[in-house]
Formats: C-alpha cells, sequence, structure tokens
C-alpha cells in the first residue's frame, strides 16, 4: 500500500512539473505573438490554454483522492497540499499567458512603439527565467534557491515601472501611440502579475520543506503565521 502511495505522489510530481512547462510554453508563445504581431499564434496559445486547465483539474482530482483515499500526514501531506495550490497559481499564470495572446490579436494594425516593445521582450525572457528557476526549485525541494528566485520579482517590477514611465511619454508626444500603449500596459501587468505566481510558488517551496506558510514579497518576508 505504501509503495502504491509513493508511486502515485511521485505521478502527481511529474504532472505538476509537466504543467509547469504547458504554462512557460503558453507565456513565451504569448509574448513572441505580441513581439511579432503573429495572430496566429496567439490564437493557438488561446486554443491550447483549455490543456492547462484540464491538468489543474485533473492534478486537484487527483489530489482529494490522495487525501481522501490515503489520510496522509506530515511531510506527504505538505506534498500534497502543495502541488494543489502551486497549480492553482501556475493554471492563473496560463490566463494571463491569455490575456497577452488577446493584446496581440486587438493590437494588430495599430502605431507600435519598438523600444517598448524591446523592454517587454527583456522582460518576457526575465519572467521565463524565473518560471523555469522555479519549477526545478519544485523538483529539487530547494527551498533556499526558492528564497532567492522570489527576490528577482523586484526586476520585473522594475521593468513594469519603466514600461509604465515610457508609455505615458509616448503617448503624451504622439496621440497616434495612445491605444497600443495601453496595450503595452496591459502586457507588462499580465507579465508582472505571473511574476507573483512565481513568488507564491517560492512560497509554496518553503512550505513543502518548513511547514511554515511564509511571506515572500517585495516589502517583507516574514512567517504569516
Amino acid at each position: 500500500m505504501r509503495r502504491l502511495f509513493v508511486d502515485e505522489l511521485n505521478d502527481l510530481h511529474v504532472r505538476f512539473s509537466e504543467m509547469g512547462m504547458m504554462v512557460n510554453e503558453a507565456i513565451y508563445k504569448s509574448v513572441k505573438a505580441f513581439i511579432n504581431h503573429d495572430k496566429s499564434l496567439a490564437r493557438e496559445v488561446i486554443q491550447e490554454d483549455k490543456h492547462i486547465n484540464e491538468r489543474e483539474v485533473d492534478l486537484e482530482k487527483r489530489s482529494f483522492e490522495l487525501i481522501a483515499l490515503q489520510q496522509p500526514v506530515t511531510t506527504d501531506l505538505r506534498v500534497i497540499v502543495t502541488v494543489m495550490k502551486a497549480s492553482s497559481d501556475l493554471e492563473r499564470m496560463g490566463d494571463h499567458a491569455v490575456s497577452i495572446a488577446k493584446s496581440t490579436i486587438r493590437v494588430k494594425g495599430k502605431t507600435r512603439v519598438p523600444q517598448i516593445e524591446t523592454e517587454i521582450a527583456g522582460m518576457a525572457e526575465a519572467v521565463k527565467e524565473m518560471v523555469e528557476q522555479v519549477l526545478d526549485a519544485y523538483v529539487k525541494e530547494d527551498s533556499a534557491r526558492a528564497r532567492k528566485i522570489a527576490l528577482e520579482d523586484h526586476g520585473i517590477n522594475d521593468f513594469s515601472s519603466r514600461i509604465y514611465k515610457e508609455c505615458i511619454r509616448q503617448m503624451q508626444d504622439n496621440p497616434e501611440t495612445v491605444v497600443g500603449s495601453m496595450d503595452y500596459m496591459l502586457v507588462s501587468s499580465y507579465l508582472e502579475r505571473i511574476g507573483d505566481y512565481v513568488t507564491n510558488i517560492c512560497e509554496w517551496i518553503v512550505y513543502l520543506k518548513t511547514g511554515k506558510i511564509t511571506e515572500l514579497n517585495s516589502n517583507a518576508i516574514e512567517d504569516k503565521f
């Protein structure tokens, strides 16, 4: 019975990691579509989001079944709770990738600002790297690394601030950029939120190792309880 439970836990790990890779691919494709004005790729991101949603539902179902049938305690229970909570964060990250894809379709043909798009591309690359790192930290159950990854969210916020200021400047200088700049700010906000969700997953990795729910944010690092 214990062997079967361990196998099911391992399968949960694998399925969660696969979901993480699906989400990271969605983020990459959505930003690539936005920068390259690629409507077709944007639609692909939107269509494929259903697979991410289905995976979250599957993980939640499997997690509840394990809790109900195996009645896990301590470390095993933390593993299951972490998967449930972190998969919810991944699903929301996928939703933001879809929002970026929808912005691509909406902004097509409007006046574009290359320097802002360069900043967005840099921000997206930084976010993508954070996602890859947090998935690796999860697999290795590396709470120390998770704490370091959470600190990288400062850089994501800096990107967002620069993009916002440049968008305001562009709109003041050239009214034709107003519609496009509004979308730039939206895309930047979506990427910033993805960075916040990465930080949430970092918190769950710390919980997995310590049993403590710890807040890792831009203002303070402190135990919630």
